[in-house]
Order: structure tokens, then sequence, then C-alpha cells
């Protein structure tokens, strides 16, 4: 799926020695920060562990939520400006890579009144709507509060959209890539560059290093020639093995009617926080995914992962679609897991500290923001920009939070 420019590789390792910048990670953040920088002329080494949107990372599959309600509205502007790059590459790549299908948020926990007043002060058309008329709109939901509808939401596809940032970041010329390259270690040399080594031995070597390891973080975090000081105060990264479960979706409801189409969700509650989205082309595109929010066992890094889907945890969503989802059967007929790597509140880091920048946690929720979060990366990486201060570690140190 994702294209290897061999022949060029192979000139590029015999013409270059040092990179520019050596990015850790090819996921969704990885993978922006490559493409932002390739596309400003600097030369880029690419290592990652396995291959582009592997099962083992967070970035794999075709469905992730993009949406743009958040409590404050820091994170609501920041999808906006994220939709300019998400609009770039469909745009330059005439692929779509978000499905608009529309989010519903409810639940008092989620408290869609204070959404809709974020949604109004920036300028994202929504509406807010009574739990009888959003049912009347979305009978295949039941709702137990008021509901906020916002159309401009919908699906994002991360495999596809790794494969499109990729594509264009390798079309410039100046990226190396390296699948199958686990890194041990990051040394800062005499001269003032990088060498990275992997755990078979091979180096690379780069004036700068940018980090987007995701939920294997914590596991070469000490590794990474970072100072001792920002270590210190690096926020705690939990890293959590999210469970997801694939329900079909019922073709009618009990009067004969079609369903109109399927929009995401996000409903909280006391008790059990759980979201939900049409899911992709990775399963059949035949039923709602869903998850519990932050419900998966909590693992030391990524590294611990197992794969394995909790009993206990499939019967909780059978009997939260058999209380709210009448438009579902409530039979998964796919499951899958994948990982949140958060930060106590939620926040990003991205922070850099003596060439080395740092993009992770994300916290479960920043798959949306991946081309903004490549353009944040290299700026700072470059030196051509700060981060947003809740961003930084020392925000973290202090509890900072939007």
């Amino acid at each position: 799926m994702f294209l290897v420019r061999t022949a060029l590789t192979d000139v590029r390792r015999s013409l270059v020695t040092t990179s520019d910048y050596i990015v850790i990670g090819a996921g969704l953040a990885g993978t922006a920060t490559a493409w932002h920088l390739a596309e400003r002329g600097k030369q880029v080494t690419m290592l990652e562990r396995a291959e582009p949107g592997n099962t083992e990372g967070s970035s794999h599959g075709s469905a992730r939520i993009f949406r743009y309600a958040y409590p404050d509205r820091f994170y609501t502007d920041l999808v906006r400006r994220s939709r300019i790059g998400w609009d770039e590459l469909e745009r330059r790549s005439g692929r779509q890579l978000i499905q608009p299908t529309g989010a519903l948020d409810h639940g008092e926990l989620r408290n869609p009144t204070h959404l809709a007043g974020i949604l109004e002060e920036s300028g994202v058309e929504h509406e807010l709507l009574s739990a009888e008329s959003a049912r009347e709109r979305w009978p295949q939901f039941h709702f137990d509060t008021e509901v906020l509808w916002h159309p401009g939401a919908g699906v994002l596809d991360p495999a596809e959209a790794i494969h499109t940032m990729l594509t264009l970041a390798q079309a410039t010329g100046n990226v190396d890539l390296r699948n199958q390259w686990e890194v041990s270690d990051v040394v800062r040399t005499a001269d003032g560059n990088f060498t990275v080594r992997s755990q078979s031995g091979a180096t690379v070597s780069g004036h700068g290093v940018i980090v987007a390891a995701g939920g294997w973080l914590p596991y070469i975090l000490k590794s990474l020639a970072l100072p001792t000081g920002f270590l210190a105060n690096f926020p705690q990264q939990i890293v959590r093995q999210e469970q997801a479960f694939h329900m079909p979706w019922r073709e009618a409801d009990k009067d004969g009617n079609l369903y109109p189409d399927w929009p995401t969700y996000i409903h909280k509650r006391e008790g059990l926080q759980t979201y939900g989205l049409p899911g992709g082309r990775d399963a059949n595109f035949r039923g709602q995914k869903m998850a519990e929010f932050n419900g998966g066992r909590i693992l030391q890094s990524a590294r611990e992962q197992d794969g394995r889907i909790d009993p206990e945890m499939r019967q909780k969503m059978i009997e939260y679609v058999e209380e709210f989802l009448p438009g579902v059967h409530p039979e998964p007929y796919a499951e899958t897991t994948c990982l949140f790597t958060n930060t106590a509140n939620e926040d990003f880091v991205i922070d850099s500290a003596d060439g080395v920048t740092v993009v992770s946690a994300c916290s479960g929720h920043g798959g949306k923001f991946a081309p903004l979060l490549g353009e944040l990366a290299a700026d700072l990486a470059t030196g051509k920009g700060s981060s947003p201060a809740p961003f930084t570690v020392a925000s973290h140190a202090k509890g900072v939070s939007q």
C-alpha cells in the first residue's frame, strides 16, 4: 500500500551521511512531520519499527472520529486550523480522507449546552436539540439528555492519510524511509549532531531528531538524549490498550422505516463514557464501531500489548447497545484493539530540548490534528515557531491546562 522509493533511497544512502532531521515513528504525527519538513527542502530520515500505520501503533485502520466539539475553544480552534491541512491534502492527492457524517454529543457529563456555546463562539455550524427532537431525526439512537449536532464532523481514514502524506513527502526526493528499524537509543555526538542506533546495531545521523513514537515513547523516553531536567518534568504517560467493537446495523426500525445515514457520537454519563462511528473498510463498512473511552487496561508501554479482548468489556458494550442503540444488533461481528497514550489532563506534548523534539502523547484524540501537529513539530524543530503553551513540558509540570 505504501510507496517506497527504492531507487531514490539507495542513491540517498550513498550520497547523504547526515540528514537534516531524523523522525522516529511513521504514524500520523510522524508522517505529517516528515511531510512538512520535506516540503521545506529538509532532508529527512524516517525510522519505523515495523511499517507505516502498522497495527501495533495508534494510527492503524480506516476509521477515526473527526469532530469540532470540545469543552474549550482552544481545541475547537485547533481543529479548524487542522481542517485547512486536511483540505490541502485532499486537494493535492485527489483522495477523500474525511468522510462527512456529522456528529452527535449527549449525556450529562458531555454537557451539550456548553459544547454548543463553544461552537457558537468559534463559528462552527451546529444545532442543540431536545432528546425527543433528536430521536425523531435519528431513531437508531436513544438519548438521555439534550443533543448537540454538528454536521462538519466525520470519519477520518488514518491509513489512507498516512499513505497520502508519505507519498507527497517522498515525491520531494527528500525522504529516506527505513522500515523494520527499531530504535535503541539516541546519542548526542561531539559535533552537536545525533546518532540514532537500532536494536540490530545499525546507525543513522542527523542534525536534529523528532520523536513521534506514541505508545512506544515510555519505553524509549530515557534513551533519547534529552536533558535531565526536561525528563524530570515530562508528564506521566498512561498507555491503554483500548478495545473497539463493530456492531452490525439494522436495516430498518421496528416499523420498517430505513434509518438515515449514521453519524459519529460521543455519549458521556456517570458510570460509562462511550463513543462510536461508522466502521471503515477494515470492518467491511457494515456496522458501528464503538468503544468505552479510556476503558482498556493500562500498560507500561506499547511493548506490553497483546491484542486480547476482555469478555467483560464485550458484555458491557452489548448492554450499552441494548439500551442506547436500537438501530444496532447487540452482537459484535468484529473486534480490535488500539493504543491510547494519555497525559493526566489529556493535553498533548509538543516540545523541544537541545535538538530533540517530542510529539507525544496525543491522549487518544490527536489523529484529527495530524497535519497541524506536523506543522507545529516542523516549526519547533527548525526554530521557526513555538509550541502552544498547554503542550509544553513546563506547562504540564505546572498543571496548566486549557
